[in-house]
């Protein structure tokens, strides 16, 4: 999907690596790259994360770490009872590369590597206590704890995000056009959306539409509007004993039927065999 360049130099300022709190209503989704490795624990706070051209359901706890110029955004849902936060630290190639050559590194390295398809880790109140650390600390103090941190982290288990994610730079007008899009999707899923509506959204043909979504992509839009809507429906099956029936009229689908086929295409099993895995997990 196409992205904006986030500037993490100029945040940062002097300092060798970016690391903060960031606390808002919502996460917004705002679909960016920069050269930056990120690391992202979620603090509070619920919604949907996509990282390169795969969209997921995430929740307090995710813990994600991006390599550099992967294009992602957090998204979510205002809850006017408390507000979303993340720790987020970002640092670059340059500041850790020197490290990596040593044969103590090799874990850390892949790591590191394979961060370039972002990776998912299950979260531990050891690796969350040693996010805290960096932020509170200063100087070359900063800078030891970090890496003490990636290297506990890179021997956790993790789970590849994205494995055939892919990145183009692309002009400002483009990014604006593809957020537009996604933002309207985002926001209507559960209700029928035509390929006019969203082509009429940017102000393009059908054809030409639908070759711009599929470049900006990767996938078709149906193919994209259908994982939003599955990865709803997994949501709910989760979260809630609504019905099949209801979930399916709840995530905009027209019928059963056509649901049903492509949740078994997506996730390789029934909608009533994923809620009793989950149940018995």
């Amino acid at each position: 999907m196409k992205a904006i360049l986030e500037d993490i130099k100029i945040k940062k300022g002097r300092a060798s690596f970016f690391a903060y709190t960031y606390q808002v209503p919502y996460f917004e989704f705002k679909w960016h790259y920069h050269p930056e490795y990120e690391l992202t624990y979620i603090v509070k706070g619920s919604g949907y994360r996509i990282v390169g051209n795969t969209y997921e359901y995430f929740k307090e706890g995710d813990l994600v770490l991006l390599g550099s110029n992967l294009p992602h955004t957090w998204t979510g849902k205002s809850n006017q009872q408390e507000h979303s936060e993340a720790i987020v630290i970002q640092f670059s190639s340059e500041m850790i590369h020197s490290l990596l050559a040593y044969e103590e590194s090799e874990y850390m390295y892949k790591m590191l590597k394979d961060s370039a398809m972002g990776l998912n880790f299950k979260s531990t109140n050891e690796i969350v206590n040693k996010m805290e650390i960096v932020l509170s600390s200063n100087g070359f103090e900063k800078i030891i704890n970090l890496i003490a941190l990636l290297n506990d982290l890179s021997k956790v288990a993790y789970r590849l995000i994205s494995p055939n994610s892919f990145h183009t730079i692309v002009s400002k007008k483009n990014e604006n056009r593809i957020n537009k899009v996604c933002l309207y999707i985002q926001h209507n899923f559960n209700s029928k959306i035509t390929l006019k509506q969203v082509a009429e959204l940017i102000h393009q043909t059908e054809s030409n539409f639908c070759k711009f979504f599929k470049k900006a992509t990767g996938i078709t839009f149906s193919d994209y509007v259908n994982e939003i809507r599955i990865n709803e429906a997994c949501r709910l099956l989760e979260l809630t004993e609504m019905t099949i029936s209801e979930i399916v009229f709840e995530t905009g689908f027209e019928n059963q039927s056509y649901f049903n086929r492509v949740f078994a295409t997506k996730k390789k099993q029934t909608p009533s065999h994923y809620r009793k895995s989950v149940k018995q997990k």
